[in-house]
């Protein structure tokens, strides 16, 4: 048996800035040995807009996550989101030399380098390079085509790249503390990772990331991804329209929309006012329920169009198993109704998978990008030796912090 291993995952949200500690034991189960945090400053819609509040929301999620876990931090694994950040799929084909009829490792690098190298704009860099399938012949294989004979072989990848300065701006946030990044691994695939159980992946799932500032999504096919991406609006944007519309404090609209309100779009759940104490000694403020509910619910039904519109003509009607909600704002009353009606598809709200420790409530779907990172840490370590799962480019950090340090 192989001995625990600790790795820590450092989300900085729109709202929050997380940082987790965990022992992963031989066994595969997560122990929590701390949690790290604090109200993010500094970001909006998921990217980083005052560097040095962002710096200060990290630090302090840092000792804190330090205090608790008795564990001194060197590196993390880094999460990073935001509407610059793009998938697409992209195909390579490489024809075997003569005298080689047997599919071997090089073979299979050599198409995978062939599919990466889609064309992005200079000013763009890859974060991941996933496989969806390959093909020896014609003939699809989902699994690695070693050993197989053929003369052809193809391969699909995801391909997800963002803009180098705002990934930077993450990376050099964690290298300042000072703390080494193991990898950068947008949002929604880390949250997937404990979101989705595998036969899930294979039947094909949606999975939706509703946080703060953004939506995040990642589609899953027969076990791979097929699409990916960030929708500039989440939670807080239906908090302001609350604010807009009821005049109420930004604090107190936050309250009302997370006790009052309603998505679905239920007349019954739309009768009647709600009554909002006013603590200044002037009189309460009544609002009608139906006033409320319609403001929630024309941002969320947005958000949910807008990442319907992403996806692929035909993505919705391969999804076998359905949508599955998560982030802190997808735990809005109605929400799984609403979904529902957008995508015609069951809809689903799971916990994270069980795990130990003081701080086991992590499993609120809020901190489903922060244990997802453990997750995925974990598979990594796994297919590291024969990665196909999370293969990385050469240098990819390298290219994105060349400064040293």
């Amino acid at each position: 048996m192989g001995k625990p291993r600790i790795h820590v995952g450092l989300e900085i949200g729109t709202t929050k800035t997380v940082m987790v500690v965990a022992e992963v034991k031989p066994d595969g189960s997560v122990k929590i040995l701390g949690l790290g945090e604090t109200s993010s400053a500094g970001v909006r819609k998921g990217e980083i807009v005052d560097y040095p509040q962002v710096r200060a929301c990290v630090k302090a999620a840092l000792l804190k996550a330090e205090d608790l876990s008795d564990v001194s931090i060197g590196s993390v694994f880094l999460s990073v989101t935001g509407p610059h950040i793009e998938g697409e799929n992209s195909r390579g084909t490489y024809r075997l030399p003569e005298g080689e009829p047997e599919i071997r490792p090089q073979h299979v690098e050599e198409v995978k380098e062939i599919a990466s190298e889609i064309a992005i704009p200079s000013e763009r860099v890859y974060l991941h390079s996933l496989i969806r399938h390959y093909a020896v012949d014609g003939q699809p294989h989902a699994t690695m085509p070693t050993g197989l004979m053929g003369r052809k072989l193809d391969a699909e990848f995801h391909i997800i790249h963002g803009v180098t300065t705002r990934v930077q701006n993450s990376i050099k946030c964690a290298r300042e503390m000072p703390l080494d990044v193991d990898d950068v691994v947008f949002a929604p695939i880390a949250s997937a990772q404990v979101v989705l159980e595998r036969k899930w992946k294979e039947a094909g799932a949606l999975v939706v990331d509703i946080g703060g500032g953004t939506t995040d999504y990642v589609l899953y096919v027969d076990g791979a991804i097929l699409a990916s991406g960030c929708i500039p609006v989440g939670g807080d944007h239906v908090t302001n329209d609350i604010h807009l519309v009821t005049h109420l404090p930004l604090s107190k609209a936050e309250q009302v929309k997370k006790t009052e309100g309603c998505a679905s779009g239920d007349p019954e759940q739309s009768e009647g006012v709600v009554t909002v104490p006013d603590e200044g000694g002037f009189p309460d403020v009544e609002l009608k329920r139906q006033i409320l509910n319609d403001v929630i619910r024309m941002r969320f039904q947005e958000m949910l169009e807008l990442v319907k519109e992403r996806l692929p003509g035909d993505g919705l009607v391969r999804v076998g198993k359905g949508v599955f909600l998560t982030g802190g704002s997808s735990q809005m009353t109605g929400l799984g109704e609403l979904a529902q009606d957008i995508f015609g598809l069951p809809v689903y709200k799971p916990e994270s998978p069980d795990v130990s420790g003081v701080h086991a409530y992590i499993k609120d779907p809020q901190y489903s990008t922060a244990l997802g990172l453990i997750r995925y840490a974990q598979i990594l370590e796994e297919e590291r030796p024969n990665s196909s799962v999370f293969s990385k480019a050469s240098g990819f950090l390298r290219s994105l912090w060349p400064f040293g340090g």
